[in-house]
């Protein structure tokens, strides 16, 4: 096929966007609805992973002391915790220094919570040599007299797994669905927009034209309308993503240290979606093309 013929090909396949626009425009609607959702539930995953790996990199655990313990009686402990094989250090943290802390945060509250007042418990920071033996290494703690409790975070990856999962399989039956109501559509399109040219493409056959040949208009339309869709979806997407994250940091402290920034990600996501767009589209134009091709247009025109 000719250069000339390719640029010949390709106008027309954008003017058939033109041409059909509202079925397009519903096209684009619907696939940029599936692309948006696929694209908020991958950066979803995306997040939980890294926060559950944050949480498996930190092996820093905080061990709370009885409250009635004295604060001699606290230093003391601290040498049993130490003795614990897979405890690599043990730093003491006390109840003033945790009061002092919150000082801001508190406010008038400040003064009287501090002494006799002070409802903060003693805390060691203890960071463990081998994650591995993490669950033996809580134990052993929560076994020495005075111990109270101990951040146990693997909890919270557990949790966080939980959601990941969950995201994945509501998400991935929502993309189910919506991908398969917009092959529908797009099928739909360009069907129209053969039907609407059946006489044109007879002639054309008539005169020697290949299947080929009749096909690029509408691939390309098809491929057109999935990239808008894409371009649109990860524009959407790139924009709302950092105000969700910063909103969502200054509820949960720990969103902000773990999430992945924007700059990190947009031009996955620009790449991806529009990628993943113009697939779609060129899957929903071939089918509808092949079943006109083989069947329909014959039977109409006496191919």
């Amino acid at each position: 096929m000719k250069f000339s013929s390719s640029g010949y090909l390709i106008k027309e396949g954008i003017k058939n966007i033109w041409n059909n626009r509202m079925m397009s425009l519903a096209s684009i609607f619907v696939l940029v609805s599936c692309l948006i959702i696929t694209g908020a539930a991958t950066l979803v995953s995306l997040n939980v992973t890294s926060l559950i790996s944050s949480i498996g990199d930190d092996n820093m655990i905080n061990v709370y002391l009885n409250y009635e313990l004295s604060e001699i009686d606290s230093i003391k402990l601290g040498s049993s915790i130490s003795k614990i094989p897979n405890v690599q250090s043990c730093e003491f943290y006390s109840k003033d220094d945790a009061i002092t802390d919150y000082k801001e945060t508190l406010g008038n509250l400040y003064e009287s919570m501090q002494g006799d007042g002070n409802p903060m418990p003693n805390v060691y920071k203890v960071q463990l040599k081998d994650l591995s033996k993490y669950s033996d290494t809580i134990k052993e703690i929560k076994s020495i007299d005075g111990v109270a409790s101990v951040s146990d975070r693997s909890d919270i990856a557990r949790k966080l797994t939980k959601l990941n999962s969950f995201v994945t399989i509501i998400g991935s039956w929502i993309v189910l669905i919506l991908g398969i109501v917009t092959l529908f559509i797009i099928s739909n399109t360009i069907r129209m927009t053969m039907y609407s040219r059946r006489f044109e493409i007879s002639i054309m056959k008539s005169v020697g034209a290949t299947n080929a040949f009749v096909r690029i208009p509408f691939m390309v339309e098809a491929m057109t309308i999935g990239l808008i869709a894409g371009l649109i979806s990860s524009i959407t997407l790139i924009a709302a993503y950092e105000p969700i994250r910063s909103a969502a940091a200054e509820t949960f402290y720990f969103i902000g240290q773990s999430s992945v920034p924007i700059d990190n990600l947009w031009i996955s996501i620009l790449l991806g979606l529009s990628g993943a767009g113009m697939l779609i589209g060129l899957l929903g134009g071939f089918i509808s093309i092949t079943k006109y091709l083989r069947k329909e247009g014959g039977e109409i025109l006496g191919w």
